[in-house]
């Protein structure tokens, strides 16, 4: 009795053999020894060295308050890729402000605002890639510095067809350049960090993250302001903050290297998280022509065009005489004398389709394949409509002359 016999049969009435307090007490006596168990363990596994999680070089600071209680006081040393990526390139990226008051105390008040990526130092100078629309229209440039530091700053040059420009100011000041990626290994789905001065310098060395989010985006710019685009920028896409005042500024990858120069963004009410970027790829040869040159050496042909979708479908027909199946080109307005185009035999009211065997739908493409795909001193096959009939002329690109 009060015992649990294995060859039992809890099948069978037996009153006299069935356990009936054996339970009860073991049960009892197993939860008085558990709370003793875990009363008496508590101040053991709270301690520091007993805490199951990993601490990055925590150290913990005790002392006795009124009372007796204890008061904990943490130290953590925080250091992962993204902090160690910014440590590296915040030093490089600086603020600019756009001046363009000539009145000294018109000068006293804030200027337009935007950033830029030191790069270079050489001969005693450093040099800064920045936006063109940062520079655009201004009187005198001011260069200021992560340690608030302001630098008096020179244009070297500027690009509008690729949004760049460069800065140049007095080196002995700068201790830290850029160091530039390959933004053509980029990755959908990348970590970067956005570093730049949104809103002014206020918020200077801002610090954003997010992902590439698109690879080889196309993005249609006006210049002139008439709603037609007259080119389309390359950029990559990326959810990181961008804002007014980030323009010019590094996107840079996990290893600090400056992968895209922040450009712009989609400023609409329902959109949110589309920022972008030049590639670094992109921005290196256009940085450099502007150190030489002071701008940037692209081909010529020396011929005014308008779009075959602005002339009337009657000038189509009557004037230009072109098939009825074509409906795309770039109808030569003037040809500027002694140009590759003129040499080459072009004349007004001939009608570009053809630019090396690829068909030219607008402006836009034929920028493209001229400032793009060729240089200065290429030769270049021209296909076009004469009086109704197609023809082929080959032309020598010069550079064009100011």
């Amino acid at each position: 009795m009060g015992y649990y016999d294995e060859h039992y049969d809890y099948g069978k009435e037996n009153p006299e053999r069935k356990p009936r307090g054996g339970y009860f007490l073991a049960s009892l006596l197993g939860a008085v020894i558990g709370a003793a168990i875990i009363f008496f363990a508590i101040p053991f596994l709270i301690r520091q060295d007993w805490f199951p999680f990993p601490q990055d070089d925590a150290s913990v600071t005790e002392n006795a308050g009124s009372g007796g209680t204890i008061n904990r006081s943490v130290s953590v040393d925080v250091n992962t890729d993204i902090t160690k990526a910014v440590e590296k390139v915040s030093d490089t990226v600086v603020g600019i402000t756009n001046i363009q008051n000539s009145d000294i105390w018109l000068d006293s008040q804030p200027g337009g605002t935007g950033s830029g990526v030191i790069y270079k130092k050489a001969g005693g100078k450093a040099y800064i890639v920045t936006n063109y629309h940062v520079v655009e229209g201004a009187n005198r440039l001011e260069v200021t510095l992560p340690d608030e530091t302001k630098l008096a700053a020179r244009l070297v040059g500027s690009d509008m067809w690729t949004d760049l420009a460069v800065v140049e100011v007095d080196g002995s000041k700068i201790k830290n350049v850029a160091e530039f990626g390959n933004s053509d290994k980029l990755k959908l789905g990348e970590p970067v960090i956005a570093i730049g001065n949104p809103l002014g310098l206020n918020f200077a060395g801002s610090v954003t993250q997010g992902i590439i989010s698109g690879i080889n985006r196309t993005v249609p710019l006006d210049f002139n302001g008439d709603g037609v685009p007259d080119w389309n920028a390359e950029v990559i896409q990326t959810d990181a903050a961008i804002n007014p005042g980030n323009s010019g500024g590094a996107l840079a990858n996990i290893s600090g290297q400056v992968v895209g120069i922040n450009s712009m963004k989609i400023a609409q009410e329902e959109v949110e998280g589309i920022g972008f970027a030049i590639p670094i790829n992109s921005v290196i040869p256009i940085i450099e022509d502007i150190e030489k040159y002071g701008e940037v050496k692209r081909p010529y042909m020396g011929v005014q065009l308008q779009d075959i979708s602005e002339i009337p479908v009657y000038y189509q027909e009557r004037m230009l005489k072109l098939p009825r199946d074509v409906h795309y080109g770039l109808v030569i307005v003037d040809v500027v004398p002694n140009s590759p185009a003129d040499k080459a035999g072009l004349r007004r009211y001939d009608v570009i389709v053809k630019l090396d065997g690829k068909e030219v739908k607008g402006l836009i493409d034929l920028r493209k394949h001229l400032y793009v795909e060729k240089e200065i001193g290429d030769k270049m096959t021209v296909g076009f409509y004469r009086e109704g009939k197609y023809r082929e002329v080959t032309l020598t690109l010069s550079e064009e002359s100011l």
